[in-house]
């Protein structure tokens, strides 16, 4: 017959463990200030975050986890604990595409941890400027999206900025109809970004047909506009209903279901190799025969593992492109050395944009 522990001693059991959980983290934010002074007193500036070793800590808090918590919360925690932990250290600033409630900032929030401050602005290109300016230390920004492609101003952006990327995150997108109409017939017009637009075409031709739809510069800016009028609705994320406190008409409207934006880290720092890497690069061939031939040779030749190409027009001359390129591996790996090595004697321009720990989840 099974036992059942009385609910008392079960709580009294809780309690003695919340107390001991508790203990635990202020001395981990006690270490965390004793890092700060030891870097500080061996003369380093800056910020004091490393996103290889964040990398490398929550991967191992994988490995530990004996569950019942899941892999994703038990890296969700520790990710909150290193943020808060962080942020006694020196807090950071980062730069996200605004207003607040925008995917990119939850975007920002899964990957730095909520104690970061977020700095809304308006545009991709003032992402960029306000971290070359240093006035973040970070930019979140995105890059590409699952059913629709590449962010082509974040690629033109990347191609002349001096910034490295230094982490990555992907997004599970959720779009929403969010709005005042009690009805889907009152409805006279939809705004949203331009890529949710066009994520939610199948749902809105079918639903909304009569509904003008109009881009703007974000999701949480439609849902700002729509907050002050009844007859527009917006497409946008949860947190932006919970921002401009708007009704949910209808959840989940994006024609794929798996839909997932990809977000990159950009900043002044580099990251070390973890082992489970990746490097982006961008490079120009020249428009003569057999360049792209020899632009991928020397990824097959040294055993790189190529996961994205993308080519976008180099605005530099009529029909000349530059490629984007995403491979397996950080640039201070001997075949990835090795591999683009041989490739800057095979291409007309070649520019890292950085090698950063892969995505955890």
């Amino acid at each position: 017959m099974t036992t059942i522990t009385p609910l008392t001693e079960l709580r009294e059991k809780i309690d003695a463990l919340d107390a001991e959980i508790l203990h635990l983290l202020n001395q981990r934010a006690v270490c965390a200030q004793e890092v700060a002074k030891t870097k500080i007193a061996q003369g380093e500036q800056g910020t004091f975050y490393r996103p290889d070793r964040e990398s490398l800590v929550l991967r191992r808090i994988q490995i530990l986890n004996q569950g019942p918590l899941s892999n994703e919360t038990a890296t969700r925690f520790f990710r909150e604990i290193m943020s808060a932990c962080l942020a006694l250290e020196k807090p950071l600033e980062v730069a996200f595409l605004g207003p607040e409630g925008t995917f990119t900032q939850q975007a920002a929030f899964k990957h730095f941890g909520h104690a970061v401050k977020t700095v809304p602005v308006a545009t991709i290109n003032e992402i960029f400027n306000a971290v070359e300016t240093r006035l973040c230390q970070f930019g979140v920004v995105p890059v590409e999206n699952s059913t629709e492609g590449v962010i082509s101003h974040t690629l033109d952006r990347l191609l002349i900025s001096p910034l490295n990327i230094c982490g990555e995150v992907e997004i599970r997108v959720h779009q929403n109809l969010l709005g005042l109409a009690e009805n889907l017939a009152d409805i006279s017009t939809i705004c949203s970004h331009q890529q949710s637009l066009a994520q939610c075409r199948q749902w809105l031709d079918k639903h909304l047909p009569q509904a003008q739809r109009v881009a703007v510069s974000s999701n949480a800016e439609a849902a700002r506009m729509a907050a002050a009028d009844k007859k527009l609705a917006a497409i946008a994320g949860i947190a932006a209903a919970d921002v401009y406190q708007l009704p949910i008409i209808k959840k989940n409207i994006e024609d794929v279901a798996n839909n997932t934006t990809r977000f990159i880290i950009i900043g002044q720092q580099t990251s070390a190799s973890t082992g489970k890497d990746k490097t982006s690069l961008v490079v120009s061939t020249g428009n003569k025969p057999g360049a792209l031939h020899q632009m991928l040779e020397p990824f097959a030749t040294f055993g790189v593992d190529m996961v994205n190409i993308e080519s976008r027009p180099s605005h530099q001359g009529l029909w000349d492109y530059v490629f984007f390129i995403d491979i397996q591996g950080h640039a201070d790996d001997e075949h990835v050395a090795q591999a683009l090595t041989s490739l800057q004697y095979k291409v007309t321009m070649l520019k890292i944009l950085g090698s950063y720990p892969k995505a955890v989840f």
